[in-house]
């Protein structure tokens, strides 16, 4: 497969290749060229997944410890189908709805990539559930595992709601970078609540603009990326919008043009919105109505 792009500061040295707006999104020490992280789950297959994973651009993906068999029952091992020397792979804690299972499942996640020495050992993608309805994060659970996983060297990327007193407590705890969903997790809703994430950015970047926040969950087609990106989130997270695509491979080229889409839109500037109609030619120098209007 193709290149590594995704850097530590510990590694090799900085890559913004595939960047489309030359800034590489900075996550703790790492450095990764595309601003879409992906998931690996869910894919009818590990051929498909691979495929998948390269359309969509994307230097990193997410595997869930607690749910991966990374032997399935013909035998084969979902690492067999992952370049690790291209993928910084970023363990992530699903399924756990407790603060002791998600660290315990953290440290496992440390102890397999420093098996195969990824750089991704270094940190986890936290997920604490509150039930199994709504797959919504326990907030008070998810405080308490950040906490804990800081304090033993972790970076950790928490997946939270979108609020934003709990993002600023998260941030406060240590956090690398907090995650709002954009929806409930695989509900392909999108962002439901824009405003939300406005404040979200506002709160985490204030006096530190470089802060990493990226939107984790809910979106279900490119669009939905787009429209988080031009809110100015830094990078988009997901999984099951490719894979329970009726094209996961047409979805996630789609995916990867719609990041780099919102995110030249957001370093644009979109025009504000008006009540009222402005003539986009100009209005001197035209030709005299028929009739005084």
């Amino acid at each position: 497969m193709g290149s590594q792009t995704a850097t530590t500061d510990a590694g090799q040295g900085s890559s913004n290749v595939g960047a489309p707006d030359g800034q590489v999104l900075r996550l703790g020490n790492h450095r990764l060229a595309s601003r879409l992280i992906v998931g690996t789950g869910k894919y009818a297959s590990y051929e498909l997944m691979a495929q998948s994973l390269e359309l969509s651009g994307t230097d990193c993906i997410t595997v869930a410890v607690r749910r991966e068999r990374l032997v399935d029952a013909a035998g084969r091992n979902i690492l067999d189908y992952i370049d690790t020397n291209r993928y910084v792979l970023l363990p992530n804690t699903a399924g756990c709805f407790s603060a002791e299972d998600a660290i315990r499942v953290a440290r496992l996640g440390r102890e397999i990539l420093l098996g195969i020495d990824n750089p991704g050992a270094d940190w986890v993608k936290l997920e604490v559930l509150g039930d199994t309805k709504t797959l919504l994060p326990d907030p008070i659970a998810t405080l308490a595992a950040t906490e804990k996983l800081v304090a033993e060297g972790f970076q950790v990327l928490v997946y939270t709601t979108d609020d934003p007193i709990t993002a600023r407590r998260l941030k406060e705890a240590g956090a690398t970078s907090v995650m709002p969903a954009g929806s409930p997790i695989g509900s392909g809703q999108g962002v439901l609540n824009p405003n939300n994430i406005r404040i979200c950015l506002e709160y985490l970047k204030d006096g530190d603009p470089e802060y990493p926040v990226i939107v984790d969950a809910g979106v279900g087609t490119a669009s939905d990326v787009t429209v988080a990106m031009e809110l100015g989130v830094d990078g988009v997270l997901l999984n099951t919008g490719i894979a329970h695509a009726r094209d996961p491979l047409g979805m996630a080229r789609a995916m990867r043009l719609a990041t780099e889409a919102g995110r030249l839109a957001f370093l644009a500037g979109r025009i504000p919105k008006k009540l009222y109609a402005t003539a986009s030619s100009p209005e001197q120098g035209t030709i005299a109505p028929a009739k005084p209007r």
